[in-house]
């Protein structure tokens, strides 16, 4: 049996041909990957409300900035939509924070939520509700099947690219065209 190489800090790219609704032409920041499973964030699906209005419905007491507040929150994934979870650059640890990469972490207590409505937060912060999830090797399984690409993650793209072109940026960066790509597993 081989051993698992985890994707953790890679983004799963959607194959044109991946037609789920939720999936379809998604980027996926993946934060866990080993043999029980594999958790990810889709950070190119917008939600339908943004930090202002979030953060007015954890806490009615907080001030939002203005630098935040009309930041769209991501449609983090269908798995949990209730809950809420910051991508950031590196800053100091939260309440309940996990470091993925050397310039990426997860946070998903509130004490976070606090500092960003007072401008005190991350320099980089993606927000999401919800998060992508695949049991022991069903991630490899829809790899397998010619349902994703995957590279490693790039925070410019990540943090700094506009969210309705982060997977056309990746595509870029893979430097296929993944339209001429067959959507069926080739065996030889």
């Amino acid at each position: 049996m081989t051993e698992l190489k985890s994707l953790q800090n890679h983004f799963l790219v959607a194959m044109p041909s991946l037609d789920d609704p939720y999936f379809s032409r998604s980027l996926i920041y993946i934060c866990e990957h080993n043999a029980e499973g594999a958790m990810g964030i889709v950070v190119n699906q917008p939600s339908t409300m943004n930090v202002k209005q979030l953060l007015e419905q954890t806490d009615k007491e907080l001030t939002v900035s203005d630098n935040k507040a009309e930041q769209i929150v991501l449609a983090g994934g269908p798995v949990s939509q209730e809950r809420g979870f910051v991508l950031h650059s590196s800053q100091r640890e939260w309440a309940s924070s996990l470091k993925l990469a050397p310039g990426v972490m997860v946070t998903t207590s509130k004490d976070i939520l606090t500092a960003i409505a007072n401008d005190e937060g991350p320099e980089d912060v993606l927000i999401a509700l919800g998060y992508a999830g695949w049991t022991a090797g069903q991630l490899e399984k829809e790899m397998q099947e010619n349902a994703w690409l995957t590279i490693e993650a790039d925070e410019e793209i990540l943090f700094n690219t506009p969210m309705h072109k982060k997977w056309q940026a990746t595509v870029n960066k893979l430097g296929v065209d993944v339209w001429q790509l067959a959507p069926g597993a080739g065996h030889a």
